[in-house]
């Protein structure tokens, strides 16, 4: 039942009601909190997942170009290494395939 309706057999027409002061009681605001920061950290959760699943794709992308040409690798290294020697006391260590690397133990090493 509406107000307008309740009030219509007494002659009063009832066109707008406006609340000008709400007090809740202390564990109904406590429990709306509460539920606004659940949405707040489930919307935080979302846009974290959305966030990770681009840059996976990205990533995948990036792979597959490298696949499809060794010579992208080299390039990234090759930026690497020149973004690292900007920085100011820094210690660089340049990989290099065990492949080259054996070549040198085998001369090292003493024949007898």
């Amino acid at each position: 039942i509406t107000l307008d309706e309740a009030t219509e057999p007494w002659g009063v027409k009832v066109e707008r009601v406006e609340v000008k002061d709400v007090r809740l009681p202390i564990q109904l605001q406590r429990a709306m909190a509460a539920e606004a920061e659940a949405a707040r950290e489930a919307r935080a959760k979302v846009i974290v997942a959305e966030g990770e699943q681009k840059a996976s794709r990205a990533l995948k992308e990036a792979a597959e170009v490298i696949a499809e040409s060794p010579s992208a690798l080299q390039l990234r290294y090759l930026q690497t290494l020149n973004s690292i020697s900007a920085e100011k006391n820094s210690t660089i260590i340049f990989p290099l395939p065990i492949d080259l690397l054996s070549s040198f133990f085998h001369r090292a090493t003493p024949k007898v």
